[in-house]
């Protein structure tokens, strides 16, 4: 059932087109991921769908009956009271019902009769509307966000900014609306909380849109991927990893069709311009009102290739001795609470070191500590190599003055820029026209993350300290700074929760955890592995084989044996039934190749200027593709299921 219909969608700001012919639709089931880089219109497409802004052109129509959950990368906790009231505030009735069941615990403490009363009436009336169950259900919910059952009463006034993002994502989660749309959901979140919403997300029954620059995340729970481009917005019914391969496919055809157009135009030109005069005039002008009419074909709108040409590149450095820093009885607390204690860590040169663990577990805290900057009641030492030239990069961003515009920024860090230079400098991070010139006060996340990097690779860096530096950055970005870091020949010790840059940039792995620190020595991909085998359920040993005994006059079976004697038939025809299903799926895909290789043989040949039937062909060839797509998914899952 279709619960969000998008059609022909246009909208841009100050005369500038932002996004147009934006058409798609999500049913019930569907987990459709919303990817583009930064700055293509990501958010405001999902505050367009929630109704909160109006397109230029277009209409986004969400089933009438149909409840909406939106959360916003800007999280702004409204509810008053407790951490639980607010995560019930979905809830009206029940949360009403609650005030009043505890004003009234409060006034039975007089024992008057009336009182008491009262506490009854408002006891029976929380049952009827199921609190007791709802609180059950939120509690649970809450832990698996990082709410221990204790911080359920504190208020909300006291809690962090990522705090409040994750209780905001849990009030939108609770209430379990038919449309859930998600915009960042795992910026606040650690590796374990990222686990458990994946698995949420991909059970969910719901219709889900979610924008997110984590491509582990995205390939975990998306089953179709929506590409935002100025132009229009491409349709996959792929997860992420397998659309970024399937639009490359794409892309070479729809460049293979206008280059063919391309050449048919110049030759008809070259016609046109020879023959105008001569023998052949009104060849040459019938060709000329030919190309007149003819439908020009556009070249294909690549959105990531702009985003692609940012430079994340380290300036040479001098080398380090090999041993880089020699940490021992590292200890820390915060607050009261003790974080870690006796943390030694050998750190070799060329080493990249992922800190890893849950939210608040002291991974910054021993981040800080390691590269000299953890406060004066810390305990251990940090015995520093020779020759360090040290970059740290802080996930709060406090490396970068808001006061000042980004050409600024760069010349605090190297004076001898004139403003021009600082200007070429910031356009190897996609800072063009006039965004040098602009205050950082008014730069989005992604862009001080960007403006940040570049500070931080303007001096020769030997040893780098990153705090979450994927936070803001969006899929190409990471990816280039992925690079960046493993071709990097200096030593590295980064926090983050971005599995994919985790898994390609670490050689070796600290784990960061309540019950203690843990170094491992694989790298994070490595780690995960160990991790799933350790976690999972153990293998039932075989069935011991028993001698066999003397054969027995059968009795008469009971019900309960018949009624699994049906079972079982009814088990052996499904098998059956997959089975033939397997073979017609094999038939049908041999088939539908065949005919696909032969569309696209079509393809590839010129097509005398009938691009019309060319059009319809590349369509029939891109449907005929997805169709085959789907039967693969089918065969794969029953092959699997009979395996």
């Amino acid at each position: 059932m279709t619960v969000l219909q998008v059609g022909n969608v246009r909208f841009g700001y100050a005369g500038e087109l932002l996004f147009d012919n934006v058409t798609f639709s999500v049913g019930a089931g569907d987990r459709a991921a919303l990817v583009a880089p930064n700055g293509a219109g990501k958010s405001t497409l999902l505050r367009i769908v929630a109704g909160e802004i109006e397109p230029d052109a277009g209409m986004a129509v969400i089933r009438r009956d149909a409840t909406v959950g939106y959360y916003r990368q800007s999280h702004e906790v409204r509810a008053e009271g407790d951490v639980l009231s607010a995560f019930l505030s979905g809830f009206g009735e029940v949360l009403e019902k609650r005030t009043a069941l505890h004003e009234a615990q409060e006034g039975a403490a007089s024992g008057t009769k009336e009182a008491l009363d009262k506490l009854a009436r408002a006891e029976d009336a929380y049952q009827l509307v199921r609190g007791d169950a709802l609180e059950r259900e939120v509690s649970i919910l809450a832990e698996r966000l990082g709410f221990a059952p204790k911080d359920l009463a504190r208020p909300v006034g006291s809690l962090s900014g990522g705090e409040r993002g994750r209780l905001t994502l849990g009030t939108i989660l609770a209430k379990k609306p038919d449309l859930l749309l998600l915009d960042e959901p795992t910026n606040h979140l650690d590796l374990d909380t990222i686990a458990w919403l994946e698995s949420f997300i991909a059970s969910y029954k719901g219709a889900v849109v979610v924008v997110s620059h984590d491509r582990a995340f995205l390939d975990n729970v998306s089953n179709q991927t929506l590409e935002l481009g100025s132009r229009g917005l491409r349709v996959y019914p792929l997860a992420y990893s397998a659309y970024y391969e399937a639009r490359k496919d794409d892309l070479a055809r729809e460049r293979a069709v206008l280059e063919r157009q391309q050449a048919f135009i110049e030759k008809t030109e070259d016609f046109i311009r020879k023959n105008i005069a001569g023998q052949k005039t009104k060849q040459a002008q019938s060709r000329r009102k030919m190309l007149d009419k003819l439908d020009r074909v556009q070249g294909p709108e690549d959105v990531w290739n702009v985003a692609e040409r940012i430079a994340f590149r380290f300036a040479p450095a001098a080398r380090t001795g090999d041993i880089v820093l020699d940490a021992k009885d590292l200890g820390a607390e915060r607050g009261g609470r003790r974080l870690f204690s006796d943390v030694s860590l050998l750190i070799r040169r060329g080493e990249k070191i992922g800190v890893v663990g849950p939210n608040g577990a002291g991974k910054s805290t021993l981040l800080k500590l390691l590269a000299g900057r953890g406060a004066e009641a810390d305990r251990g030492t940090v015995k520093r190599g020779t020759n360090l030239q040290e970059g740290y990069f802080d996930q709060h961003l406090g490396e970068v003055d808001t006061a000042n515009t980004a050409v600024e920024e760069v010349r605090r860090v190297r004076a001898d820029f004139t403003v021009e230079a600082a200007r070429q400098y910031l356009a190897r991070f996609r800072f063009w026209g006039d965004d040098p010139l602009r205050s950082v006060g008014g730069f989005s996340g992604g862009e001080r993350s960007r403006l940040a990097l570049a500070k931080l690779l303007l001096e020769p860096r030997n040893l780098l300290f990153l705090d979450e530096p994927t936070n803001h950055l969006d899929i190409p970005a990471a990816e280039i700074l992925e690079e960046a870091i493993s071709g990097f020949e200096g030593t590295v010790i980064l926090v983050s929760h971005d599995r994919r840059f985790l898994e390609n940039t670490t050689t070796r792995v600290i784990s960061v955890r309540p019950e203690g620190v843990d170094v491992y020595p694989g790298n994070f991909k490595e780690l995960s592995a160990h991790v799933a085998k350790k976690n999972a359920p153990p293998e039932e040993p075989p069935p011991e084989k028993k001698a066999p005994k003397a054969p027995l006059k059968k009795p008469e079976p009971p019900p309960e044996a018949r009624q699994s004697f049906e079972q079982q038939k009814q088990v052996a025809r499904e098998k059956e039934r997959k089975k033939k299903r397997v073979k017609e799926l094999e038939d049908l895909i041999s088939a539908g190749e065949k005919k696909l290789e032969a569309l696209r043989e079509v393809l590839r040949e010129d097509p005398g200027g009938d691009w019309a039937k060319l059009a319809e062909r590349a369509k029939e060839e891109q449907s005929l593709a997805k169709r085959i797509e789907q039967m693969m998914d089918e065969w794969t899952r029953l092959s699997e299921t009979e395996a």
